[in-house]
């Protein structure tokens, strides 16, 4: 066991490992932001103007990691429409192996310890039943606002890659990769699909340096006056055969057109070239959000598990 420091690019591998051993095992466990995918994208955009206020504590057996706790403290966070937000709660990421459950405890003692007088929430999934318990002995409750008919609580959906339809475009329009189109153009493009964002060129450069990332699977849709419509980066995980979609998004003046299922199912069919036989993606869960679940049932994909948003008040 490590004590508490900074979150480091050297933990991410360490992190992914322990993903990817759960994932084989039990991926109905894999909690919220600690997929294989959902890590490197998270470090790789936000570790330059965020890690500041990013805390993680590792747990071994041996040299086996078997726990992590990745806590994000208060901190202001500035987007491209100039606008600026202060987070003023923590929040937290974790994983803990089925075989070591009982050090739940010890990341929940250890999450209370550095955010103390916080606001705090948490995310373990609905099948981890013994986990709910523990945290719940420890002060937390369901958090209702996040479980609302609008809330933010997500879902990881996955379907098998077995027969992937061939993809078609409306005319004109043409598939890209980040490798063919730049750095410039794959920033352009996920800003157009999800701006007021944080994202920046420097965020992406952060992306393109962790381990997980390829630019042969970042894709694009190109549209025929060549705006970068639709983009997707794709982290394959080779140990579990299994490819994740993370982002997902399209310029609101290309929406409705099928760009997005066109780009995944192109996505899906060059995850299946290097070797995946699975796709997973997030969404969210509410009923009163159900444009993205939509499109990922529309396209073969079910629930694999969800969040249990948890809250601890401040005091």
């Amino acid at each position: 066991m490590t004590d508490s420091a900074l979150v480091a690019a050297s933990d991410i591998p360490l992190m992914q490992g322990l993903a990817q051993r759960v994932t084989a095992l039990r991926p109905d466990l894999i909690s919220a932001g600690a997929s294989y995918g959902e890590l490197a994208w998270i470090y790789g955009k936000d570790h330059a103007a965020q890690s500041a206020g990013w805390r993680r504590r590792l747990w071994f057996a041996g040299d086996e990691l078997v726990a992590w706790g990745w806590a994000f403290l208060p901190r202001r966070v500035r987007r491209d429409d100039g606008s600026v937000t202060d987070v003023t709660g923590a929040s937290l990421s974790h994983q803990v192996h089925p075989d070591h459950a009982g050090l739940v405890d010890e990341v929940i003692e250890w999450y209370d310890a550095v955010a103390a007088g916080l606001e705090r929430t948490a995310l373990p999934t609905t099948a981890d039943e013994y986990a709910l318990t523990r945290w719940a002995a420890h002060g937390y409750e369901p958090d209702a606002r996040a479980l609302g008919d609008t809330g933010d609580w997500t879902q990881l959906n996955r379907r098998d890659l077995t027969d992937v339809e061939h993809p078609v475009l409306p005319p004109g329009f043409r598939f890209r990769t980040a490798e063919e189109a730049g750095p410039r153009a794959a920033v352009r493009a996920h800003l157009d699909a999800w701006s007021p964002s944080p994202y920046t060129a420097r965020s992406y450069e952060g992306v393109r340096r962790t381990a997980a990332y390829r630019a042969d699977l970042h894709v694009l849709v190109e549209a025929p006056d060549g705006t970068m419509a639709a983009s997707t980066i794709m982290w394959l995980d080779h140990m579990n055969r299994t490819v994740e979609f993370e982002p997902v998004g399209t310029h609101p003046a290309y929406r409705r057109l099928g760009l997005a299922r066109a780009m995944m199912l192109h996505g899906m069919r060059l995850a299946r070239a290097a070797g995946a036989t699975h796709a997973t993606v997030v969404c969210l869960g509410a009923p009163g959000r159900p444009r993205a679940r939509g499109l990922y049932y529309g396209l073969g994909f079910r629930e694999l598990s969800r969040d249990a948003p948890l809250i601890k008040w401040a005091g």
